[in-house]
């Protein structure tokens, strides 16, 4: 059995700062020391919010500095109930149904091996079906959210490696605010 990691990088360096392993771990066990990082960049490939548009962040991705260790695997986006959940990227839902009480929707993510998670959500959609980016999977149930307010939890994985789902987006997506033109000064008229 593996468990889910989170990767951070806590240090200027690069180097992991954190305690040594206490040992071997236990059968079917990791270690709860440092965590190794991730192979590759996370691609910029998502092409839509999953809900709103450029919702409020209500609690960003922090990584824990161990398996075990403390920390928020995904970011929390301010979002009405019964609102849409849209697919960030274009991909193959892996999971729709309920965990722990809640109604989560997983999507691989085409071309890589990443995979995003959604709750609480109620799923429109099915293990199996193919989903374009932008495309609705569920709406946003009114309760089953660990936020004070109702909210979408949005994960992104690597294998067991939990990273951060802003990173998916590109830098269009994540500005705030229309572009502007500003003046140009001190060029001489044609």
């Amino acid at each position: 059995m593996t468990m889910p990691v989170a990767w951070a990088d806590p240090s200027p360096s690069g180097a992991s700062p954190g305690p040594p392993s206490p040992g071997p771990p236990s059968p079917g066990r990791p270690s709860p020391g440092p965590l190794t990082p991730p192979s590759g960049p996370v691609p910029a490939i998502g092409r839509a919010w999953p809900v709103g548009d450029r919702p409020p962040v209500l609690r960003g991705w922090e990584p824990p500095a161990t398996v075990y260790g403390r920390g928020h695997r995904g970011v929390d986006l301010a979002a009405a109930s019964g609102a849409p959940v849209r697919a960030v990227a274009a991909g193959r839902v892996s999971f729709a149904g309920r965990v722990a009480g809640r109604g989560v929707v997983s999507v691989e993510l085409a071309g890589t091996d990443l995979r995003t998670t959604y709750e609480p959500v109620a799923a429109t959609v099915r293990k199996g079906d193919e989903v374009a980016a932008g495309e609705q999977v569920g709406t946003v149930q009114p309760s089953g959210s660990h936020c004070a307010t109702t909210c979408v939890h949005w994960g992104l994985r690597r294998n067991e490696a939990y990273l951060d789902p802003l990173s998916l987006l590109p830098p269009w997506l994540l500005r705030r605010g229309p572009s502007r033109l500003l003046p140009v000064l001190g060029v001489p008229l044609p």
